[in-house]
């Protein structure tokens, strides 16, 4: 009878006790609580995990991969959509393109330590595959996919605004936005004036440089920034005064 059972739970891919632990230890981390907890193991299922357990039918994480990469996409396309008013197609196209790219999602991926969870098999742990740059992205994704499965895109949303979109507040994809030519058009909306850009300082070591720009509307002083070029001194500077105008554009509607 014993042995009947157990075979009975090699046929329905039953994890071993550890591994089931450590993932009510991810949920407990996470406050997220799967009702089918299948998906959240398939979604650290790695295919070499699947290919050493031919026998026990688990089943990998590619499926919910391209599940989750799709609902990223459209969550974080939102997100911009919404955040950016004035940015155009090709401005949101680059920025989401940046958010949702492999090194990025490494990046989620490692805050959150999903690399510790991931079931591998053992000799993809061998060669170091838990810190994959690659493998970690697709977990990420997968995790996404599978938290949308159980519980829906509103939960996956809110997954997504306490791990990814804060980033983008802060600024962490400023690089690939444009904030002087967004700052040129919020003035020329309200026929402001011209806008004028300097650097006012310069110091550190010349192969470690900081530059501080200062960005002048006519004679009153917006926004200063700093950055390893003048280029991105300037951005910085551009975007801290678009957040001066908004913040008095919100004061003057109140």
């Amino acid at each position: 009878m014993g042995t009947k059972r157990k075979g009975q739970q090699q046929q329905a891919g039953v994890l071993p006790e550890k591994a089931r632990q450590q993932f009510e230890v991810l949920q407990s981390a996470l406050n997220i609580h799967f009702e089918k907890k299948e998906l959240l193991y398939q979604a650290f299922t790695h295919s070499s995990y699947v290919n050493e357990h031919r026998r026990k039918l688990f089943t990998d994480n590619e499926r919910l991969e391209f599940l989750g990469d799709a609902v990223l996409e459209l969550s974080v396309s939102k997100f911009l959509f919404e955040k950016y008013p004035k940015m155009s197609e090709g401005e949101l196209t680059k920025l989401r393109a940046s958010i949702v790219c492999e090194p990025s999602l490494v990046i989620f991926a490692n805050e959150l330590n999903f690399g510790e969870f991931v079931l591998l098999g053992k000799g993809e742990e061998l060669t170091g595959g838990r810190e994959r740059p690659a493998l970690l992205a697709d977990v990420f994704e997968s995790f996404v996919g599978a938290l949308y499965l159980d519980k829906g895109l509103d939960d996956a949303v809110c997954f997504l605004e306490k791990v990814v979109f804060p980033k983008v507040e802060v600024g962490a994809f400023s690089h690939v936005m444009d904030f002087k030519s967004q700052l040129q058009e919020m003035v020329q909306q309200n026929n402001n004036g011209a806008l004028t850009y300097e650097i006012i300082e310069e110091k550190g070591p010349a192969h470690n440089r900081t530059f501080v720009s200062r960005v002048m509307l006519s004679d009153t002083e917006l926004g200063i920034g700093r950055g390893k070029s003048k280029k991105e001194a300037e951005q910085q500077a551009a975007q801290e005064a678009m957040r001066m105008l908004r913040s008095k554009q919100v004061e003057q509607e109140g």
